[in-house]
């Protein structure tokens, strides 16, 4: 399937996904939520993927959350509507394999769907977070939600009732662990590459079984979540066994973070 709204392609088990709206700032329209949920069923299915990277065209933003013009198919039955977000995440899709996701410029409202379903998350420095909700008289709720499971509530509270009147700069994105690492603006696909690169040489099921398992504690006490991760060890592990023969493992060159 090829697609209009965004780019994709698959390398060395990457899948790279690239929004491909920068004339309209790469907001989301209904078409690229489709291509989307599309892409999320392919990267599910298809073994030869382990990671994927989502990234975005343009100099001036990753995404400002959903175009507004163009706007979100709403059927006349209220009852039926759906989150345009559970298109555009590979969790909400059913999707464990790790995604990487580098972000530039503005990074506002709705692009936090990618983001609170992320992985690794790093950003060039030119990136900027908000959410533009409150400003013009709507309730921002969903991607503030889903932020709360990633930073100090004080931060998601600020940065969804502040508005247009405040950005967060990638500093201080980092600083409360929203993102990992700041990249120089030319630097920020190359570094995306690379993490991914790295995460793809690991044996698939075990980085998809660890994905899943520390995003389904999020949902469950302490106890719940140990005795879960305790299952999918022994699922992850055929007859208990690592992978990886450790004596003949080719230990990397580790870099200090």
């Amino acid at each position: 399937m090829s697609y209009e709204t965004i780019e994709f392609e698959v390398a060395d088990h990457v899948a790279t996904v690239t929004l491909d709206r920068p004339q309209r700032l790469n907001a989301f329209n209904q078409q690229m939520c489709e291509e989307f949920a599309d892409v999320w069923r392919r990267v599910r299915r298809d073994d030869d993927v382990h990671v994927s990277v989502v990234r975005a065209n343009g100099e001036r933003a990753f995404c400002t959350g959903v175009d507004v013009a163009r706007g979100i198919d709403k059927p006349p039955n209220l009852w039926i509507w759906d989150d345009p977000g559970t298109h555009l995440g590979p969790k909400a899709n059913d999707c464990w394999k790790p995604m990487v996701l580098a972000v530039n410029g503005m990074c506002a409202g709705g692009a936090f769907y990618w983001l609170n379903e992320a992985d690794v998350v790093i950003c060039d420095e030119s990136a900027t977070f908000f959410d533009p909700h409150v400003s013009y008289g709507m309730t921002s709720a969903l991607e503030p939600i889903g932020l709360a499971r990633r930073v100090p509530l004080g931060e998601v509270l600020r940065w969804a009732l502040v508005g247009l009147d405040e950005r967060m700069s990638a500093r201080r994105a980092l600083e409360i662990g929203l993102v990992s690492e700041i990249t120089p603006d030319a630097t920020l696909r190359e570094r995306a590459a690379e993490l991914a690169a790295i995460i793809a040489a690991k044996p698939s099921v075990a980085t998809q079984g660890t994905v899943r398992a520390i995003w389904q504690s999020l949902d469950m006490t302490r106890t719940g979540a140990q005795a879960t991760g305790l299952m999918y060890t022994q699922l992850g592990n055929p007859i208990g066994q690592a992978q990886v023969d450790r004596a003949t493992f080719e230990r990397p060159d580790w870099r200090l973070r």
